[in-house]
């Protein structure tokens, strides 16, 4: 089948990766792609502005498929646009990608399926949600209502930094229209994890359990970014807290979603918190996770356009999905600087020079240079992605990664998959 692929970084480097290497994938073509991507589908230089424009191009280019990689066009409508012109599509539509467009909504649907999820309140009103936040006791969460690119959600351990984060949302619209509403919600205190599944808007598929780093520095320290990096599984989901998951969100959402009249289709990213209390759901994003998927569709076992495609027709359950039983580890390297202000176009060395083996540099924020060099071109630069069968054994070759590909002011992380190191030490 001809695939179109919508987005330009890390999270669609690695759909493309694993597209072509699908059977049922003969062309990938991802308009504006990396030079990583380059390396897997036709990256065709094309101005597409508006959602009319990419589903025209995507009927122009004889589509079987369309495989929306980034949030903002799943709420800008893309998916309706697609379908509207008789495209199948990966991806829910503008309505069911409320779930990630706006936590207040997720959060109805949460409550009204009865998913367990952590106390909390909308508003528009500085003076309310300041009242409500008090009373919760600090410290507490403060999240933008709508997409604010991972930026939006501050953890608020003083009085002042509660202030900080309700002036900047209610009073300062630092994300715009993505300010109007803050959700403030109650203080977990546990261990994150997230679970992807596939979603054909009755079935449900999950994936693998993986555990990102978000935090900047080492020790979790520092600011909140994309993600540092990211390893499966994650040892915390058990077997008993997977089919917990499964039970008391996937499937309840999925339910409640078809209930309202917008099935889900695509992929479900349900962020977890393993609390003394059982699991608790932080939010719900409506696509792939971005590492997560770096780590995930190493290991997935399946053709993994075949299973788009059996989402896209309602046929989930009589897809062949299963998982590789190894471990997959990402380390990424980073701008210097980021999550803040942060320099670009550094020469990126060493790409040539890694030995084959169970590993894949995924490229983010990269982009083409002179003489066929390649460039930084973002915060988030590269993925490195080994797997192996053991985790300590893939995570230390995605650090020898490290050792070989590097660029001027590179950034890392010392310490991904700390936490599984340690549970499952002798």
């Amino acid at each position: 089948m001809r695939v179109v692929l919508v987005g330009n970084g890390g999270r669609e480097h690695a759909i493309a990766w694993r597209l072509k290497r699908s059977a049922s994938v003969s062309n990938i073509i991802c308009p504006n792609g990396n030079p990583g991507i380059a390396r897997e589908a036709d990256v065709p230089r094309v101005e597409l502005e508006s959602m009319g424009d990419w589903a025209a191009f995507a009927v122009e280019q004889r589509a079987d498929m369309v495989v929306v990689g980034p949030e903002a066009p799943l709420a800008a409508g893309l998916t309706d646009a697609c379908t509207a012109r008789g495209l199948k599509v990966f991806g829910p539509t503008k309505a069911a990608a409320e779930l990630e467009a706006s936590k207040a909504f997720a959060k109805d649907v949460m409550q009204s399926a009865g998913i367990p999820t952590a106390k909390s309140d909308t508003f528009e009103e500085y003076d309310k949600a300041f009242d409500f936040a008090k009373s919760l006791g600090l410290p507490v969460v403060v999240k933008a209502d709508g997409l604010a690119a991972g930026k939006g959600v501050a953890i608020c351990t003083t009085e002042e930094e509660l202030i900080r984060a309700l002036t900047e949302n209610l009073k300062d619209a630092r994300f715009g229209e993505s300010s109007r509403r803050v959700l403030v919600e109650e203080f977990l205190v546990g261990e994150e994890a997230s679970i992807l599944a596939f979603c054909d808007g009755a079935s449900v598929y999950p994936m693998i359990p993986s555990q990102d780093h978000k935090r900047a520095l080492d020790n979790d320290e520092g600011p909140n970014t994309g993600g540092m990096g990211t390893y499966a599984p994650a040892p915390v989901v058990t077997e008993e807290i997977l089919a917990s998951a499964y039970g008391t969100v996937l499937r309840p959402a999925v339910e409640e979603m078809a209930k309202r009249g917008m099935p889900y289709v695509g992929v479900l990213y349900a962020g977890l918190m393993i609390t003394g209390d059982g699991l608790k759901v932080l939010e719900f994003n409506c696509r792939f996770g971005d590492p997560e998927t770096q780590v995930v569709l190493p290991l997935l076992d399946g053709d993994l356009g075949e299973i788009m495609m059996a989402c896209c027709e309602g046929r989930l359950a009589h897809a062949r999905v299963g998982v590789r039983p190894d471990h997959a580890a990402c380390v990424v390297l980073a701008s210097g600087g980021y999550p803040g202000s942060h320099e670009t176009g550094k020469v990126v060395h060493g790409l040539d020079q890694l030995e084959a083996g169970n590993r894949v540099v995924f490229h983010a924020g990269t982009r083409a240079g002179d003489n066929g060099t390649v460039l930084t071109a973002g915060g988030r630069v590269l993925g490195l992605t080994a797997w192996a069968s053991t985790l300590q054994a893939a995570v230390e070759d995605a650090y020898r990664m490290a050792e070989v590909v590097t660029f001027e002011d590179v950034h890392l992380r010392r310490d991904i998959a700390h936490r599984a190191l340690r549970r499952t030490a002798p």
